[in-house]
């Protein structure tokens, strides 16, 4: 599972807990479960921060998924550089306005 699907259901989950909140009756309840939507708000974000590190991991995954080919380094850098950068983007975009 690359980057961007990790980043896509984290958010996906906050959402789903903070839609929950609306049928909660108890206060205190209601603002658990919104305290754990914001915590993976800001897990999808932490997440989605492109280092170097995660760039070359995720190069090194592509370049294993596709047979080890020799020569095809940069192409796979680029990919992983692109998907780490569509998964901030995504985070970014999700994130509550301050």
């Amino acid at each position: 599972m690359d980057r961007k699907q990790l980043v896509d259901r984290a958010l996906a989950k906050a959402k789903k807990y903070q839609g929950f909140t609306r049928w909660i009756t108890d206060r205190e309840t209601a603002q658990r479960i919104s305290a754990l939507s914001e915590k993976l708000q800001r897990r999808a974000s932490a997440l989605a921060k492109p280092t170097e590190n995660r760039v070359r991991r995720r190069a090194r995954e592509l370049w294993v998924e596709n047979g080890r080919p020799s020569g095809r380094d940069k192409e796979f850098w680029f990919q992983a550089e692109r998907e780490c950068r569509e998964a901030e983007e995504l985070a970014d975009r999700a994130a509550p306005e301050s």
